[in-house]
């Protein structure tokens, strides 16, 4: 009998792991001309934002992403939702819909086996229909380590349209979904992550941040991103900065999946995290041990939206995440006037599922 496929054999990195480093990105970009102002083009690069948005009339603005990576899984189905639920993601972010999606498909055809690469693209499929829309083509090449992904369009209101360059001083911050995903996944690859364990990152990477396009219509939600490669540090980082505002997070109101803390404990981490931790500036968080501090820099792949709300809205906003299913959404900090600069109190990740 054949073994089983083992997709995670297949490359050197996996899910938002993939992603280059905040650092060697910004040396990438540094010299990049300025493109020529535009004024359909409501958010472009220069905040380091979700997706692109080009205004298309008074009524629509069309929200345009791209996202894919190397298997995060071992499995071929899903590998290819997990892909999918992460790519639309930025469109959620933004606070649009997605109305249609194409597939990005590299594959090493002459080694992984058809029928996982049929797989893959079931699960594209799959997440598709529960977003809604059409998976309506793409382009695939024969590729020496698998990867699947999607370009992703989406529209929202002009009005709606919700950066992470927007957060106000005074804003509490709410996360919809716990940390601790590159953890467990690199647990995975060596073989030391429970089936239990399995199936509750798997829940968490597949959940689709649907709310996002929901809330972007409530004014009090004044910023909103969502937690992928860079960790929560360096996405949070991206708020601070865009906004000019300064963070504190409360590291006890931070929810981790509970298998993720004591894997984190053991050193178990992915190489993304200590180079993620590596290139963040602006963080104060010396105080934490080396676990604690890695865990805020793991690469989250499909992870939850961070939000910069009015705290007036900040306990209806949490009843109104738990109905839509977001359990373990919590209030883990507040934006501050004063420099981009993050500073962590508490001693304890707040322990979930």
């Amino acid at each position: 009998m054949d073994a089983p496929i083992r997709l995670t054999q297949y490359s050197h990195g996996g899910g938002c792991g993939c992603k280059i480093a905040p650092a060697q990105l910004q040396q990438i970009l540094k010299d990049m001309p300025l493109l020529a102002p535009n004024p359909a083009l409501l958010v472009g690069s220069e905040t380091s934002d979700d997706a692109a948005v080009y205004r298309l009339n008074d009524t629509q603005a069309l929200i345009l992403t791209t996202d894919f990576f190397m298997p995060i899984v071992d499995d071929p189905v899903d590998f290819g939702r997990i892909a999918a639920t992460n790519a639309l993601s930025d469109v959620y972010a933004m606070g649009g819909t997605p109305i249609l999606a194409l597939a990005v498909l590299g594959m090493p055809i002459n080694t992984l086996p058809m029928e996982a690469i049929q797989g893959i693209m079931a699960g594209g499929i799959k997440v598709c229909q529960e977003a809604g829309i059409p998976l309506a083509g793409g382009h695939s090449i024969d590729s020496p380590e698998p990867i699947f992904g999607l370009v992703a369009a989406g529209l929202a209101h002009p009005d709606h349209i919700r950066r992470n360059a927007t957060a106000q001083p005074g804003d509490d911050l709410i996360l919809t979904k716990p940390l601790g995903i590159g953890v467990m996944t690199t647990a995975l690859k060596k073989g030391q992550l429970s089936d239990a364990g399995y199936g509750q990152v798997l829940q968490v990477m597949t959940q689709l941040n649907r709310i996002g396009s929901q809330l972007a219509q409530r004014p009090e939600i004044h910023a909103m991103t969502d937690v992928t490669g860079f960790g929560l540090l360096g996405h949070l980082l991206e708020v601070c900065r865009g906004s000019r505002v300064g963070a504190t997070l409360d590291l006890s109101s931070i929810p981790c999946l509970a298998e993720a803390i004591s894997l984190a404990k053991a050193g178990i981490f992915p190489g993304a995290a200590r180079r993620n931790w590596q290139g963040y500036e602006g963080v104060q968080a010396e105080s934490l041990v080396e676990w604690q501090q890695l865990l805020l820099a793991d690469p989250q792949t499909s992870g939850g939206l961070l939000l910069a709300v009015d705290p007036s809205y900040t306990s209806a906003l949490l009843q109104e995440l738990q109905l839509a299913g977001y359990s373990q959404a919590r209030h883990i900090g507040r934006c501050e006037a004063g420099d981009a600069r993050i500073y962590t109190i508490g001693k304890d990740f707040a322990a979930t599922l």
